[in-house]
């Protein structure tokens, strides 16, 4: 087989460079490991910017988003039951909108008018200094595809970062000694926006992916086990962390998922390795704190897919050649959010007292000043690519 671009990655990232290849009449091969029905199973967060809005309408597959989409315009933060509403639409003019990482795949799946290719196993890449090829088994026959480029769009632990060599590669990273215990229940959130907490138990989050499903959150160690949490004692906890009226507000009942993520900070350098190209989780991971994962993912697509588009319309090199760079100044930005989020809102027991009071510190400042405010609303909201 032959194409223009390869993908590596079903994902919403990959789902979205091919629908907007294929919107430009740019041929393109998905190649993902994983089936279709586990890449739609996987529960992931749901806070869109509106660059990422505006992404699924370019893509044309917004239909759906308009109809269900949650739009917020702000977030409550909360720090020892005191609380601070951010109105984003007052401070920036702009909004968020909830709307289910799985949804977004669910509606670029069904668009989807290329090639998928699900279920490959031993996906390699070849030759991408050269002339790149990406081979794979199925059904125990090895296939190959030779293509133009090859778009890495799957996730940290997949295939394209790990095939470029480790001297050409500098990458940064942050573990947190924590990370978020997260159950999904079908009952109408606490609150129409979300609710970001710190409390000297630890963080919580009162998120939600429809009217009638919310997800929360409290932060655990990073050793904790799921199976030491029933639901009764996640509902116990969180309700602890929150302030006594949400507190008193919340309608539990039996998880329908429970989890437990890790938060780390990650960023590979640069994206580009001759013909191969780095997007999404396989080329950053921020913490969930600042609700920026997808939309980063969604960013580097699309960048990505207009310089492919030039390359291919207008036949210049302009675009593929500034791609890291510009991706990577979104990036870092991206990841300055979050772990100023991640901060100020979690308990971080290394620094004791102090510690907590300059988190107090920040958290007084902020709720005396629009400007810190408008700061924050901007960054949440999504800044420019």
């Amino acid at each position: 087989m032959r194409t223009q671009v390869a993908i590596i990655g079903a994902g919403p990232a990959g789902l979205m460079l091919g629908r907007l290849l294929d919107l430009a009449g740019i041929a393109n091969v998905i190649i993902e490991r994983k089936s279709a029905e586990y890449v739609l199973g996987r529960i992931r967060a749901g806070v869109l910017e509106q660059g990422s809005v505006d992404l699924m309408e370019r893509a044309q597959v917004a239909s759906r988003l308009r109809a269900e989409g949650l739009v917020h315009h702000g977030t409550d933060l909360s720090f020892d039951g005191d609380r601070l509403r951010i109105d984003f639409t007052k401070l920036v003019g702009k909004h968020v909108t909830v709307y289910g990482q799985t949804e977004v795949t669910r509606d670029l799946m069904e668009a989807r008018e290329g090639n998928t290719i699900y279920e490959a196993a031993n996906v390699a890449i070849h030759d991408f200094d050269g002339s790149p090829s990406v081979s794979w088994e199925q059904d125990g026959v090895t296939q190959r595809l030779d293509c133009d480029y090859i778009a890495g769009c799957d996730g940290y632990h997949g295939v394209s970062r790990a095939s470029v060599p480790q001297e050409a590669l500098t990458t940064f990273e942050r573990t947190y000694p924590f990370g978020w215990l997260g159950i999904l229940v079908d009952k109408p959130p606490v609150a129409h926006e979300l609710i970001y907490a710190h409390h000297e138990r630890g963080f919580a989050l009162c998120s939600q992916r429809s009217n009638v499903r919310s997800r929360y959150y409290v932060q655990v160690p990073n050793d904790e086990k799921v199976e030491n949490w029933s639901d009764e004692r996640f509902w116990d906890e969180l309700r602890r962390r929150l302030n006594p009226q949400t507190a008193e507000a919340l309608q539990t009942g039996p998880s329908i998922e429970k989890s437990i993520a890790p938060l780390r900070s990650f960023v590979a350098e640069p994206l580009r390795f001759g013909k191969l190209f780095l997007a999404g989780d396989a080329a950053h991971i921020v913490p969930p704190t600042g609700a920026k994962g997808l939309n980063l993912a969604m960013s580097d697509v699309a960048m990505l897919a207009d310089a492919m588009i030039e390359l291919y319309a207008e036949k210049s090199a302009a675009g593929i050649d500034n791609y890291s760079q510009r991706a990577l100044a979104r990036i870092w930005k991206a990841e300055r959010f979050s772990w100023w989020m991640t901060s100020l809102l979690h308990t971080f027991p290394e620094t004791g007292r102090f510690g907590r009071r300059i988190q107090r510190a920040e958290f007084d400042y902020l709720r005396g000043s629009v400007a810190a405010q408008q700061v924050l609303a901007e960054n949440y909201v999504g800044l420019p690519s």
